[in-house]
This record gives C-alpha cells, sequence and structure tokens, in this order.
C-alpha cells in the first residue's frame, strides 16, 4: 500500500477570490479565516476574497494569506472525511502549512510569523536592487556554474531547485541579468526575470533571517503528528527542537523542492495531493516523477474530486 504526501503551496499561488468557496461551504474552514482576521487584527478574508490585486501581492500580506487559504483547505478535506497524510512538505512559506497541519505549529502562530516574515523579507533588500530569474532547460550543477561566472562579486546562487530542469536564482539585479545571458549561452531554453518584490533564498536574506530567528526563539512547537520534509536539507524531520533552526536557515537558503519529492518517494509515496491555491506543485511534481498519482485541494469541487480519487 503506498503512501500519500500533502504538499502546501508557497508565493505565487495567490489570486483574488481564493479560498471564497471553501469559507462558504466548510464551518472548519470558516473558522480558519476568522482565526486569522482575529490574529492579525485585520480582515484577510476580505482580502483573499474580494481585495485589490495589488493588496494581495505584497509579501506583508501574500504569505498569511497563502497559509491561511491552504489551512482552510486542509481542515475541509479532513471534516469532510479525507484520510490525514503520512508524511507532508511545503515550497518555501507552505513549510509553516506543513508544519500547522502536522501539529508542530499554532495556526494564530503561525499566521502571524509569517506575515512579519513577508515584511522583513520585502525590508531586506532595497526594491530594484534585488531580482529572480526561472531557468529552465538547464541542470542544477550547469546553473550553480553559470551563477559563479556571473557573479562577480556580488551574489547570484540558486534560489528554488523545482524541478530536473527548472531552477530559479536570485541576487543582485545587475548578476541575475549577467546570469541570465551566461546561461542563455549554455543552453538554457529560456531565462525568465520574475515579478517578485524580493531575491528570496539567497544571502541577501540574512537581515531578514536574523530578524525571524528572534521570533522563531519564542514560539512554542508541538508533537509531529506525522513527518515534515524541509526545505533546507530535504529530509524528513520529527523532531520538534529543531524546527526552528530549519526554518531560520530556510530565509537565505536554496528551497530543495526537487530533492524533498525524491524523499517523499523514496519514503513510499505514490500519492501527492496539494492542499491550497493552484497547482503549481502539482506542475513541478509531474515534472519530477509521471509514476505517482496527483490530485489537489483549493475549492469544493476539487475537494470532492480527490475524495472520490482517494
Amino acid at each position: 500500500m503506498g503512501k500519500t504526501a500533502y504538499i502546501f503551496p508557497g508565493q505565487g499561488s495567490q489570486s483574488v477570490g481564493m479560498g471564497k468557496d471553501l469559507f462558504d461551504n466548510y464551518g472548519a474552514a470558516r473558522e480558519v479565516f476568522e482565526a486569522a482576521d482575529e490574529a492579525l487584527g485585520f480582515k484577510l478574508s476580505e482580502m483573499c476574497f474580494a481585495g485589490g490585486e495589488a493588496d494581495l501581492q505584497l509579501t506583508a500580506n501574500t504569505q498569511p494569506a497563502i497559509l491561511t487559504v491552504s489551512i482552510a483547505a486542509y481542515r475541509a478535506a479532513i471534516e469532510e472525511g479525507s484520510q490525514k497524510p503520512d508524511l507532508v512538505a511545503g515550497h518555501s512559506l507552505g513549510e509553516y502549512s506543513a508544519l500547522v497541519a502536522a501539529g508542530v505549529l499554532k495556526f494564530e502562530d503561525a499566521v502571524r510569523t509569517v506575515r512579519k516574515r513577508g515584511t522583513y523579507m520585502q525590508e531586506a533588500v532595497p526594491v530594484g536592487v534585488g531580482a529572480m530569474a526561472a531557468i529552465l532547460g538547464l541542470d542544477v550543477a550547469a546553473v550553480e556554474a553559470g551563477c559563479a561566472e556571473a557573479a562577480q562579486g556580488q551574489v547570484c546562487s540558486p534560489a528554488n531547485i523545482n524541478s530536473p530542469l527548472q531552477v530559479v536564482i536570485a541576487g543582485n539585479n545587475d548578476a541575475i541579468d549577467r546570469a541570465c545571458e551566461i546561461l542563455k549561452a549554455k543552453g538554457a531554453k529560456r531565462a525568465i526575470k520574475l515579478n517578485v518584490s524580493a531575491p528570496f533564498h539567497c544571502s541577501l536574506m540574512m537581515p531578514a533571517q536574523e530578524r525571524l530567528a528572534l521570533d522563531l526563539a519564542e514560539l512554542n512547537y508541538g508533537d509531529f503528528g506525522f513527518p515534515v520534509v524541509h526545505n533546507v536539507d530535504a529530509a524528513a524531520n520529527i523532531t520538534a527542537k529543531s524546527v526552528a533552526d530549519r526554518l531560520t536557515r530556510q530565509v537565505s537558503s536554496p528551497v530543495k523542492w526537487l530533492q524533498s519529492v525524491e524523499t517523499l518517494t523514496a519514503a513510499g509515496v505514490d500519492k501527492f495531493v496539494e492542499i491550497g491555491p493552484g497547482k503549481v506543485l502539482t506542475g513541478l511534481v509531474r515534472q519530477i516523477n509521471r509514476e505517482v498519482a496527483y490530485a489537489n485541494v483549493e475549492d469544493s469541487g476539487s475537494l470532492s474530486n480527490t475524495l472520490e480519487t482517494l
């Protein structure tokens, strides 16, 4: 009997209207949105359901919004009789959703923390100084070599190792421009600069990492209901005392998503369910391994389909 992993999306999966269907149809989801509004002291729910696109794109809003929709979807699925996962993982911000699902973090603590995380990441680098780009069609080693060549004393490094042939890089704007040219010359199919507000998961994020470390040290970490695969080392963990350190290092370290999916499949996972807005991670898992089954939960329709499938 194969195992099931629930995977939780990160920034970039947001859209206005997300979570409204969950709120309208499931008591457990409604409670999550109400808890988020109370914990943050403003109507995050209204921003998700009917806010302006520009407000939702601000990192300090995006992070708690995606976490809230993801946990609303998770709790709705459990309320409707979905089995609990055998293991969980999340992409960047999604790791916090995974830890809430596993019972390690209280939802209210997590939503306040990721709001601050978003603020710190935004404030770490002045607008225009940093950049990110998606490199398609080159393996990680080739991308690392191109980044080293492009750096010229600046920061330029892999930020998200998403699949065998998709790596996102981050660093100083000029270095990222140089890297895009170098990597295209090395055979990348595409090098696309991303519309992001800061260069996440590189050493330019150290000021944010240092601020977040203080907040993470103050939180209480509960026992694991099931293992969580962390971004920073792609290792499955059930030890509460190591969580703060891994979440701290995650801010400036690359997200090892490819390796995390490989860890999950090596543990016997043959079904992946993306919980939260969009299907970004489903697409990445499909690029990594076509032998596994996929499903997602973001509204009542997808939840019904997933319950039937599983």
